[in-house]
């Protein structure tokens, strides 16, 4: 691992001193104290050696959770919550019998001769004929097969497939799916990795696509000279099932658990400190410091929920997703999602104030990562409305939204449409439908807009171009930089449509997901020209991805904040603070929490690499001629812009690796330019994240 200082202190130092007049103070102490008013009672309170447990009563449901669900020594090992699939069509008269029948077929399968693509589509076409006579034994035929084909270790087999994890989505999407067409090797690709990665099929057909033309000569609007403050907050992931003293370096995925240890010993080699660690998620201590951190930071004051505009307030506040713990699957629930949604929702509503924009991350569902379209047949197509009306009822009842948009969020699977104070219209996306983990992304593949996400986010941007609205688009899962999250033909689809309503309409588009500090571009002819002297013409839209308050993993916790101008909804400046997660373990608690820090301004970063004038807009130009410095001075033997563009990326963990050869440089440079799946898989792999060590595959 590398410790980023070799980059040159002196850099560092400059592009820090040089905005410390827009970011109010350089740094903040978060008090030793938690902040117990947040909650009426405690089933357990917060101490130096305890993270609290509150007594939280969910405005929507009118419940109080118990301590049981929370509580880390009684982690269930069972989701408990209802298996949902379709109805068989013929019922077999002898259930066993028949599935016993399709295991031997899928044994004579695995011992063909056939391709391991082949052989795994044959299998799911068994299963899938196994699901109109017995569905209810279907996701033990998944775990039979995945054993079988020998997918993954026996115990990953159980964790993926089991009925009660994720066993009932799979059996619903192998009824449906067309197995021997896209489907069957999206299938076959995501679960198993034995088809190649799908390409876009059948290609994209954009000329009914829109309601109207795009207006000639389009530009974007004036900027008016005012400026407004806007909090970026992205994946908290809060654990409160944290564990003080617990091993926080431990073999497995999430530390600071009971029962998990350092590789080959059940001693604990380091004791989970209370406001968290590297390989955890954020316990109730470190979320509560980002959010006391945010406003003496940022040079504001919260005002509660009003839509205020004075300086000292912040315009408006939003939270690109990702709420609840990385738990398996096995100690997720409905009830375990929508405690954590009420406990941080109501978090943000007092410690930041209003106005505040949410949308669901992937984790933000149970089953994890799981959202199904309403084009299901019956009451499948509904299964996950219980989050939705959750979610929109809370939003509501804490003010982030009005009636009206809560009222989509409903429908719209927590997506909306609002038009805040300033006249900036903000659309909210469900994401989970272009990312790789929602297996109902496998069913009806060929249709790119499976859920109707998309069409309605085009009724919206056209309804915003005939009004003269600027908007702010808002998901979680990005749709491009590597590639290695979104799937082709719906990011494809939304690319097609940023480029049709930008640079007049979209601003700004915000993701989440990745816990990393990153940046995408969107251009205009599919990013042909993204590479070659056009770029820089064709750059539209820039995509901003925050970095995550939780330091799962490796990463230090952090924020941003923009400066945003009132007519044009550019962004001005962009400042990013962090909390360096190895200081965790010296503090003395009793007398101080840890320390956030600013940590750099987007402009003094890169406007000289740029040559960018001191009072143009940070927009998609800006980050394509960020993107050309970065390759110039790589190509010319310089790589200090590199590294420090792959310090911030972690928000300057000591864990993050050196970004030190042209090979990563360069793949930088492509991820930068690559705003979907298609075009991030064209770049070179490997160096897409910094909680690892670089793995560019070997030539």
């Amino acid at each position: 691992m590398h410790v980023p200082i070799a980059i040159g202190l002196s850099l560092l130092q400059t592009h820090k001193a040089l905005a410390q007049a827009a970011s109010s103070a350089s740094s903040y102490v978060v008090p030793a104290e938690f902040p117990s008013s947040l909650f009426s009672s405690y089933y357990i309170d917060a101490s130096p050696t305890q993270e609290p447990q509150p007594a939280i009563r969910d405005p929507v449901l009118d419940f109080v959770y118990p301590l049981n669900l929370t509580d880390p020594a009684t982690i269930p090992q069972n989701d408990t919550d209802p298996a949902i699939l379709p109805p068989a069509v013929s019922p077999a008269p002898d259930p066993g019998a028949a599935y016993q029948s399709a295991i031997n077929q899928i044994q004579s399968i695995a011992a063909s001769n056939g391709s391991n693509c082949t052989k795994c589509v044959d299998s799911m076409q068994v299963l899938q004929n196994l699901s109109y006579t017995a569905p209810e034994l279907v996701a033990n035929g998944l775990v039979n097969t995945c054993e079988t084909l020998q997918w993954e270790s026996n115990s990953s087999c159980q964790g993926d497939f089991d009925l009660y994890t994720f066993g009932s989505i799979w059996t619903q999407v192998l009824r449906f799916a067309d197995i021997q067409g896209l489907d069957g090797r999206y299938i076959c690709h995501y679960a198993a990795g034995y088809c190649p990665t799908p390409v876009q099929d059948p290609p994209l057909d954009t000329n009914t696509l829109f309601p109207k033309p795009k207006p000639a000569n389009v530009t974007a609007p004036k900027a008016s000279g005012e400026r407004v403050k806007v909090l970026h907050m992205s994946d908290i992931h809060l654990d409160p099932r944290f564990d003080v003293g617990r091993e926080a370096n431990c073999s497995s995925y999430q530390c600071c658990r009971p029962n998990v240890h350092a590789s080959g010993t059940n001693e604990t080699e380091l004791p989970a400190p209370l406001y968290g660690a590297y390989k955890c998620d954020s316990p109730y201590f470190l979320v509560t410091g980002a959010l006391q951190a945010a406003h003496p930071l940022t040079g504001t004051v919260n005002k509660g929920n009003c839509s205020d505009t004075k300086d000292d307030t912040l315009g408006w506040t939003i939270y690109t997703g990702d709420l609840v713990s990385h738990d398996n699957q096995n100690q997720l629930s409905r009830q375990y999602t929508e405690y954590t949604e009420t406990s941080i929702y109501s978090m943000l509503s007092q410690l930041i104030g209003g106005p505040i924009f949410a949308t669901l991350g992937n984790h933000d569902s149970n089953p994890e990562a799981i959202d199904a379209p309403h084009s299901l047949p019956g009451d499948l197509g509904n299964q996950l409305s219980w989050n939705y009306d959750h979610v929109a009822g809370l939003w509501e009842n804490d003010g982030f939204i009005p009636a009206d948009a809560a009222a989509q969020a409903r429908v719209h699977y927590g997506g909306y449409s609002v038009l805040n104070q300033y006249g900036l219209r903000i659309i909210a996306l469900n994401t989970d439908f272009w990312y790789t983990g929602n297996t109902f992304n496998f069913y009806n593949a060929t249709n790119p807009d499976n859920s109707g996400t998309l069409q309605w986010l085009i009724d919206e941007l056209q309804s915003a171009e005939d009004n003269g609205e600027r908007v702010w688009i808002l998901g979680h899962v990005l749709t491009g930089w590597d590639g290695s999250n979104p799937l082709p033909n719906p990011t494809n689809l939304f690319y097609t449509i940023v480029e049709r309503y930008s640079p007049h309409v979209i601003a700004n588009a915000f993701w989440g997901h990745t816990h990393e500090d990153q940046q995408m571009i969107y251009y205009a002819n599919n990013g042909t020209n993204r590479n070659n002297s056009r770029g820089l013409q064709d750059a539209l839209t820039p995509g901003w991805i925050c970095p995550s308050v939780t330091p799962l993993t490796n990463l230090n916790s952090g924020f941003r904040m923009y400066e945003v101008d009132t007519g044009s909804f550019d962004i001005m400046d962009a400042y990013t603070y962090y909390s360096p997660v190895s200081s965790f373990e010296d503090l003395e608690v009793t007398e101080t929490g840890p320390t956030y820090h600013y940590e750099y301004s987007t402009r003094d970063a890169y406007g000289a690499a740029a040559d960018w004038p001191n009072d143009a807009p940070l927009n998609a130009t800006f980050w394509h001629q960020v993107s050309v410095g970065l390759e110039n001075q790589a190509r010319a033997g310089n790589l200090t812009l590199t590294e420090l563009f792959n310090t911030y990326q972690g928000k300057s963990s000591i864990k993050s690796p050196a970004c030190d050869t042209l090979d990563c440089a360069l793949a930088k440079v492509c991820y930068l330019r690559s705003g979907s799946n298609p075009l991030g898989r064209e770049c070179p792999q490997g160096y897409g994240s910094v909680q690892s060590a670089f793995d560019p595959p070997s030539s």
